[in-house]
């Protein structure tokens, strides 16, 4: 199953231009099943109750976006995770985008 995230009222500004993901031999690492080349990209997301930092990850063509730039991220996932006695929530998004349009302004 997957849990899609509602970014509706949510001002999404990326703090950290798009990066390689790596492994922990610093290769960029690859989507499975189709060996797209993954990204991760670190984006403030602001609502009526305040701000987080997260970062996305995206596969395929490196996200045309800067920092200081607001986006639209499309079909934003969450993944929670755990592993050695950690855990957290993972971010992949379909992808990113340059916000448009008067909604931009806001």
């Amino acid at each position: 199953m997957k849990l899609y995230v509602d970014t509706a009222g949510k001002q999404m500004t990326v703090s950290k231009d798009p990066e390689p993901k790596v492994d922990q031999n610093g290769h960029q690492r690859s989507e499975k099943g189709t060996g797209r080349l993954m990204w991760s990209t670190q984006v403030i997301v602001l609502d009526e109750t305040g701000g987080e930092v997260i970062t996305i990850t995206t596969a395929g063509e490196k996200p045309a976006v800067t920092v200081g730039q607001l986006i639209q991220v499309e079909q934003l996932e969450a993944i929670p995770w755990a592993t050695n006695g950690r855990s957290g929530v993972a971010f992949r998004a379909a992808s990113l985008k340059p916000k448009t349009g008067s909604a931009a302004g806001k």
